[in-house]
């Protein structure tokens, strides 16, 4: 089996769109998704295939510590993020991905002091998971044949579709001209070290910003149990702000 890419591997390896966006290709959907995506698509935009992110923000490990990472998306081999954690001056490095139907986390102190890492069907499973929720930062593989959209209501649409082999349906909440404001899928997970399951994940979008002709969240509160009172007091360990987004 041969080594997983790198972030900056998966990134160059990945073609140049070439098709571009026009309205006429979302007419069919429901209107709130069609309202989503031709909001978060510009016409002529290219459709592309991957991002690359930049981003900083807190992660809630025993208290909320600073980070900065980034992160590629290629629809059609996985996603990788790679981060710094600052604590108590020492900085931990790590990264989590899913690439080629392989889910894994690495965690190290200084870079050479292991502090977790985890494989298995398990991170797989939740990984793909993480990769259908943040679809929403490359908003071009939603309006592909692959997904199918359903109104929920007017504020409300599922899109279904899979990843890594895993089935999802992810529900975004958007306001009148289309912005997201809220993400929500079930994911497999084991928050607190409960036993895996599938429980309510998402995030809370409250600042968006346009790359390359898409317009995606980049101000998120993120976490379990969305949508309850427990998202507040113990579901959300992610809290980001993408400062940079480049669309391939």
């Amino acid at each position: 089996m041969s080594a997983a890419p790198t972030l900056d591997e998966l990134w160059r390896s990945t073609p140049a769109a070439t098709e571009t966006f026009s309205p006429s290709r979302v007419a069919s959907l429901p209107a709130t998704a069609r309202r989503y995506l031709e909001h978060a698509i510009a016409p002529g935009a290219r459709l592309a295939s991957a991002v690359r992110l930049s981003m900083h923000g807190e992660i809630k490990l025993q208290g909320w510590l600073p980070l900065t990472a980034e992160q590629v998306i290629r629809w059609d081999r996985g996603l990788i993020w790679r981060a710094r954690v600052r604590t108590r001056g020492v900085t931990i490095r790590g990264f989590d991905r899913l690439v080629d139907g392989v889910g894994e986390m690495r965690w190290r102190v200084l870079g050479l002091i292991p502090v977790m890492s985890a494989a298995g069907p398990d991170i797989t499973r939740s990984g793909a998971g993480r990769m259908a929720a943040e679809s929403m930062w490359l908003p071009s593989v939603l309006c592909r044949p692959a997904v199918t959209w359903t109104a929920r209501d007017a504020g409300r649409a599922q899109a279904a579709f899979t990843v890594a082999g895993e089935e999802v349906a992810v529900e975004l909440a958007v306001d009148g001209a289309g912005r997201v404001e809220s993400t929500k899928l079930r994911r497999w997970g084991n928050p607190g070290g409960e036993p895996f399951q599938y429980l309510d994940f998402g995030g809370l979008a409250t600042r968006e910003a346009t790359f390359d002709g898409c317009t995606i969240p980049t101000q998120l509160r993120v976490g379990w149990y969305v949508g309850e009172p427990r998202f507040e007091s113990e579901g959300e360990f992610f809290r980001c702000e993408i400062d940079r987004a480049e669309l391939r």
